[in-house]
């Protein structure tokens, strides 16, 4: 559900000690972050391209400072084996992120209601005190977790892929894990046409506004600020027209899949939180629907130009 259609949210910079603000926006998910100062709003670099302006946001972020933080009392329900846990309590959920040069104890933590609408950013003073580190309160993955749980809650998806969009507005989507070739794609086409890269390595795929015209598939596929080896990172979109899923192969061989074949190949390589089966159901629910309107292909490609002329000359 959009944030238009949700009961009125107050936003966090309404709140008392809050007096600066940033705002961004991530395949149409728009956040915005306050606190008491301009350190706790502040903008990684790969974000500042995403800072928007709108009236509402959402999720909204209040940032507090807290002497420390100690271990959870909630259920861990996920641990990435480096930087960040994930808990649940009876008021949402709780990721803690932790770091060897900041200590044992989490260095920050997010708590966050259950849909991903409201959450408080609590910032360890004992880690920072030193002042050797700097505050970096939306530093990666922050960003894509919030946003990554956020589409649980909406009709959209992140994809590991490349999105294309060649000078006509048509939107290719190249799905692959690491290694298959997205970023050698990405190569391949910037050289041989003036295109738009969305992103080399992360797109958010989303049913489009309904009052966008220009999108026959009623798809869009949008850029993120996550980047692979080619580093290409836009926050613009583009109506989603052909889904290919690539592999390294010979012949540049192109391979209709079937609506269950597509869809297992696109969850495959979907960034889906895995603790709740909801979020898993609703997600393959939309690629059935993604699916079921975008034409989806196996292509098995040689990494030349001829992989490109392939495409641009194919007709379905």
């Amino acid at each position: 559900m959009r944030a238009d259609e949700q009961p009125d949210v107050p936003r966090a910079c309404d709140e008392p000690g809050t007096s600066h603000r940033s705002e961004f926006r991530i395949g149409g998910v728009s956040v915005q972050i306050a606190g008491a100062s301009r350190d706790d709003v502040t903008l990684v670099p790969a974000l500042e391209p995403f800072r928007v302006t709108s009236p509402e946001s959402d999720i909204n972020i209040r940032v507090e400072w807290t002497d420390s933080l100690r271990s959870p009392s909630g259920r861990q329900l996920f641990d990435s084996g480096s930087v960040w846990r994930l808990c649940e309590d009876r008021s949402g959920f709780q990721f803690d992120f932790r770091s060897p040069i900041l200590g044992e104890q989490p260095y920050k933590r997010l708590l966050v209601d259950e849909n991903f609408r409201r959450a408080t950013l609590q910032m360890s003073d004992e880690c920072f005190s030193s002042g050797n580190y700097p505050v970096v309160p939306l530093e990666y993955p922050l960003d894509e977790l919030l946003i990554m749980h956020r589409l649980t809650q909406e009709k959209a998806v992140e994809l590991h892929s490349c999105g294309i969009v060649r000078p006509d507005g048509t939107g290719n989507l190249f799905v692959g894990h690491s290694g298959a070739g997205k970023s050698t794609t990405t190569r391949l086409w910037t050289s041989q046409e003036d295109v738009e890269v969305l992103s080399d390595d992360r797109i958010i795929v989303r049913r489009d506004d309904a009052t966008n015209l220009s999108c026959v598939s009623g798809m869009r596929m949008y850029g993120t600020p996550w980047h692979g080896e080619a580093a290409y990172a836009s926050p613009g979109s583009a109506p989603l027209e052909r889904i290919f899923i690539l592999e390294h192969g010979y012949g540049n061989v192109l391979t209709r899949l079937s609506p269950s074949q597509a869809v297992a190949e696109l969850f495959a390589r979907a960034f889906v939180p895995f603790h709740r089966h909801e979020y898993v159901e609703t997600a393959l629910e939309f690629l059935q629907a993604v699916v079921a309107v975008v034409p989806c292909y196996r292509y098995a490609f040689e990494p030349n130009q001829a992989a490109v002329e392939r495409i641009l000359n194919f007709r379905d």
